[in-house]
């Protein structure tokens, strides 16, 4: 299995995934070079805001084995399997099928072909159907389990008809695929009355959207526990700020003393000449005072972690793995000599003044503590751009071409390209380094695509899903 998953996840966003396993001590740094005239920078973007309104992360328990025949392939005997072995095995179960049925949507709504779009579309109402089929030939017949079963499949049966409807509800329609619209129709009546079949949902609750969207809401919730870690982030150098600032307010008083005094000096009694000056001390205290603050802490924090997060598995509260981050725009004489050897290996067209955004995450999983069968956690982190692309121009040049005599035009999209270095260490291995090319506009990705290394880079295993 590659070690690092990058894609496309929406229209202006990227996400990288990647398993960790016990014992395991990674750190990932992730640079990305912004060309200046984007016009983003540590002046016009912070750091701490963009963490908190665009990086999304998840952490959970990951099992690449984990078969539909759920809980008879995990525990030798019956006599062995306990109420909570078999809610964990559920629950992971329905969490990963409910992933992946939204990355597959995902991925179709970013499909322009029309003849591809409902080959891919009915190729996942195939899987869909055959994996519930499989899923509820396992239901238990004791009364303990049932319960568990029931809610989960409730859930993915609901969730699973509302994606296959949000699809259809934005295609293209046309009458070349009626076959494959009426199939996925099929099934997603065939669910809805599986649920009504079963009485999973009250009449009151399926004729009111929103009880139903709150009570799948609740199931959803229900299905993560145990298998979705918990998250407690701490923000970090908070008392070191607070000196930062007394400090600041020190020096910048101390000048401003030096200068009263100079002033009293300088003026015989109380004169409104006297009165002015001090307004404009004042006065330029009051301008100077944060810019002093703020760039005594970017000089203090450079380099230190922004953020420290544990993660807790949500039913015995065991610490899973610990990580520290960092993010910050750093200067270009602050970056490795390798990543600064990669960048000079970019073609001569491409070699323009960039702001650098660097984001490293630090994670050291226990050996211990782990639920009973699992070893591997999954980590997936998804970058939002819209913070940079509310910064870029409109395209508003044109092109102009003349085809016998007549004169025509077409307007152009101004484009840039980001690039993303990311660099991989596990434990004491070397380094390992990849490149991407990021192609956006002010609307949408265009395309991410992967560079060629130096030959003296090492590169991880990786890949980059075709959207």
């Amino acid at each position: 299995m590659s070690k690092i998953r990058v894609k496309q996840e929406e229209s202006l966003s990227i996400k990288f995934s990647h398993q960790m396993e016990k014992g395991d001590n990674r750190q990932l740094d992730l640079y990305f070079f912004l060309p200046k005239e984007m016009g983003i920078g540590s002046h016009t973007l912070n750091e701490e805001e963009y963490y908190y309104s665009a990086i999304v992360g998840r952490r959970s328990y990951y099992s690449e084995g984990l078969h539909l025949p759920l809980v008879q392939g995990r525990f030798a005997s019956l006599n062995r399997r306990t109420v909570e072995e078999f809610r964990l095995y559920l629950n992971l179960f329905a969490y990963q099928f409910a992933v992946a049925v939204e990355n597959d949507v995902k991925e179709l709504n970013q499909i322009t072909d029309v003849t591809h779009f409902y080959f891919a579309l009915d190729e996942l109402r195939e899987q869909v159907g055959q994996l519930l089929k499989k899923f509820r030939r396992n239901e238990p017949g004791d009364p303990k389990w049932k319960s568990y079963f029931e809610n989960a499949d409730n859930y993915l049966s609901w969730f699973c008809e509302q994606q296959l409807l949000k699809v259809l509800a934005h295609a293209t329609r046309t009458s070349d695929f009626n076959d494959i619209q009426e199939r996925v129709l099929t099934l997603c009546r065939n669910e809805c009355a599986y649920r009504d079949e079963h009485n999973y949902n009250s009449a009151q609750t399926k004729q009111d959207p929103n009880r139903i969207s709150n009570k799948m809401l609740l199931l959803r919730r229900l299905i993560q526990q145990g298998v979705v870690l918990k998250e407690e982030l701490k923000p970090l150098g908070i008392g070191l700020k607070k000196f930062t600032t007394g400090l600041a307010t020190a020096l910048v008083m101390l000048v401003v003393s030096a200068l009263i005094i100079q002033a009293q000096g300088a003026f015989s009694g109380f004169t409104i000449a006297l009165v002015l000056t001090l307004a404009v001390i004042y006065g330029f205290r009051e301008i100077f005072k944060d810019d002093v603050r703020n760039a005594m802490w970017r000089f203090i924090q450079r380099g230190r972690p922004r953020w420290s997060r544990i993660l807790r598995d949500t039913t015995s509260q065991a610490v899973i793995a610990k990580q520290l981050v960092w993010l910050e725009f750093m200067r270009q004489q602050d970056l490795p000599d390798k990543v600064s050897e990669i960048l000079k290996h970019r073609h001569s067209q491409n070699k323009v003044d960039a702001e650098i955004l660097h984001y490293k995450i630090a994670t050291k999983v226990n050996q211990s503590e782990f639920q009973a069968g699992y070893s591997t956690i999954q980590e997936q982190v998804n970058f939002s751009l819209v913070p940079f692309a509310r910064y870029l121009e409109r395209g508003k040049a044109k092109i102009y071409k003349e085809v016998e005599g007549k004169i025509s035009h077409e307007s152009v999209e101004r484009r840039y390209q980001v690039n993303l270095i990311l660099v991989l260490r596990d434990g004491r291995e070397a380094p390992q380094y990849i490149r991407y090319k990021i192609t956006m506009n002010r609307s949408t990705i265009i395309e991410i695509t992967q560079s060629q290394l130096p030959d003296s880079v090492n590169m991880p295993e990786s890949t980059i899903d075709d959207e």
